[in-house]
Parts: structure tokens; C-alpha cells; sequence
């Protein structure tokens, strides 16, 4: 399976090449226009996507090929894990929207912290990169960080909206506080499939603010719940990271644990409510305890 990288600041993964309507043409034109596409949608069009999109993928982020039609390719998402596939998250983007991979193996990465930051690109317009975007670094000075691109581009970011690392590692370790980062979010409205500043769903919010951390968690609910540290639901902290489902179903919904359990048993979440509502941070509504049925945690890398 050739081995491309995304080229654009993020492309939409699609259920199949004839899934967007045409109001998404927006995200799917070569150069896509999430911004344009999510302002233009209301409720309706954003509850029409359920079924038709799958993920997001980040500017640098890589991919497989596995599957050609046309102007479209069926790929898997290397750091999206999945139980839809044992490589990677499996769907169909545009062509247009894959390039050559940088020739990296090790050296500095920058990691976009800022819940968005405009990229000067050296031949071509600027572009607006979301929070959790990784990217090689080529060049350093006081203000600004030179980063490199697929198909061989670089681009400049500000400094300071970035967080550098040594490491040699995608995606870049953290030292921040997840909760804090989701914070960011507060007000962002629900996107099915959104794993970008752009909008984001539930998992796709957990998936993003953990990757940013340097932790690769799968990138859906259901996987979610498999790969963190069970905790007990009258034991967690902030941070921590409750599941729903309803009886005898797989889990549909993860949000972050955002205040210990209260004296009156009170329980607050940090998440996307799907629907196309707000990200919000509120007390757990009746319907949400009735099927909270788990908790976990996930170690966090160390510094240095």
C-alpha cells in the first residue's frame, strides 16, 4: 500500500466517493473551504451527514492507499486506530487532497496548540491549520517557524502558535493538560465526523485533544472505551473520560470527566452533544446518567 500524506489542511473521509451532497462540495473541492462548509450548514444539512462522513484528517497526517476510483482513493488513517481495520481508519477523500510525504524520519516537529493558526505558505495562499495539526520544522528564528509540507512546500507559522518538540516523534509529546485543551472547544458547534477546529464530534474531540498530548487513542467511542484504564464511576478526577450506551448496545458516547463527583452525586462532562449542538461543559442530564455505564483513564507522557 503506497504511503501518502494529506496536503491540505484537512480532508474530509467520506463513507463513499458519492456520499457528499452538494452543499459539501465546499469540502471537497481541491483546495477545500471547511470554514465556507460548516458556516453554511444548519441543523438539517448537519444531521444529513450522519452516514456520509467517517473522520477528518490533519494537514501532514498519513495515509494508505487501498482502493483507486477515479478522482477518488480509498485510504486507511495511520493514527486513527480502529477496529474497522487493523492498519488504520478505513474511507474514501479526495485524491486531490493526499501528496508526496515529507522525507522525515526524526528531528523537531511543531505542534499547532493555538484552536487555529494561518500558515503563510511559501508559493501559494495562506491557510488556517487546526489545533493538533503536526508538522516538521525546517527552520527556527524569534517569531516564526519555518515547517515543511507534503509534495516538497514549506510553509510559516507564528512561534507562538506552536508548541516545538525534540523528540523525533508524530505526534509530538505533550506537556499540556487535556481537560485544559478541551476547554478550548467550549461553544464549538457538533460535527459528525469533525476531528478539527473546524467542528468536532464526540470521540473526535477525545481523539484530538489526546493526539495532541501524544497519546493515539482510537477514534471512536466504542474503541475508546477499550484502550483506557478502567476507573471506578464514583472514583474519578478531572480528566478522566466518561461512556455511554444504552442496554445491550456498544458504547455511542465519551465526553471528559470536568469536576469530581459532587456531594450530591452530581456529575459534570466536558463533550460534543451530537445533534448539532454546542460543546458544552454542564451537569449530566437524566438521560446521560441513565446510560453512563463506564469510566476511564489514560497515563499521560512524561516531559523532558
Amino acid at each position: 500500500m503506497a504511503l501518502f500524506e494529506v496536503r491540505v489542511p484537512i480532508a474530509t473521509v467520506w463513507t463513499e466517493p458519492d456520499a457528499p451532497r452538494h452543499v459539501d462540495r465546499p469540502a471537497v473541492l481541491d483546495d477545500p473551504d471547511l470554514g465556507s462548509w460548516t458556516a453554511a450548514m444548519d441543523a438539517e444539512v448537519r444531521g444529513g451527514l450522519k452516514g456520509r462522513i467517517l473522520t477528518q484528517l490533519l494537514l501532514g497526517e498519513g495515509v494508505r492507499i487501498v482502493e483507486e476510483q477515479a478522482d477518488w482513493v480509498k485510504v486507511v488513517a495511520l493514527v486513527q486506530p480502529s477496529s474497522l481495520d487493523p492498519v488504520g481508519y478505513p474511507g474514501w477523500v479526495r485524491r486531490a487532497h493526499l501528496g508526496a510525504p515529507v522525507p522525515r524520519e526524526d528531528g523537531a516537529t511543531a505542534l499547532v496548540t493555538a484552536p487555529s493558526a494561518v500558515c503563510d505558505l511559501e508559493a501559494g495562499p495562506r491557510v488556517e491549520l487546526s489545533f493538533g495539526t503536526v508538522l516538521w520544522v525546517d527552520d527556527i528564528d524569534e517569531q516564526r517557524v519555518t515547517v515543511l509540507l507534503p509534495d516538497g512546500r514549506r510553509g510559516v507559522l507564528p512561534l507562538e502558535d506552536v508548541r516545538l518538540s525534540n523528540k523525533g516523534e508524530q505526534p509530538t509529546n505533550g506537556v499540556g493538560d487535556p481537560l485544559a485543551d478541551a476547554r478550548r472547544f467550549l461553544g464549538l458547534r457538533y460535527l459528525w465526523g469533525g476531528t478539527s477546529s473546524f467542528g468536532l464530534d464526540c470521540s473526535g474531540l477525545v481523539h484530538l485533544v489526546y493526539r495532541a498530548q501524544g497519546v493515539v487513542i482510537p477514534r471512536d467511542a466504542f474503541d475508546q472505551v477499550e484502550a483506557v484504564d478502567p476507573v471506578a464511576l464514583d472514583e474519578v478526577r478531572p480528566g478522566d473520560l466518561y461512556f455511554f450506551a444504552r442496554p445491550g448496545e456498544r458504547v455511542y458516547h465519551v465526553g471528559f470527566v470536568s469536576r469530581p463527583v459532587g456531594r450530591d452525586g452530581s456529575r459534570w462532562m466536558l463533550h460534543a452533544p451530537e445533534g448539532g449542538e454546542l460543546i458544552e461543559d454542564a451537569p449530566l442530564a437524566l438521560h446521560r446518567r441513565d446510560s453512563l455505564v463506564a469510566a476511564g483513564r489514560l497515563p499521560m507522557p512524561h516531559s523532558g
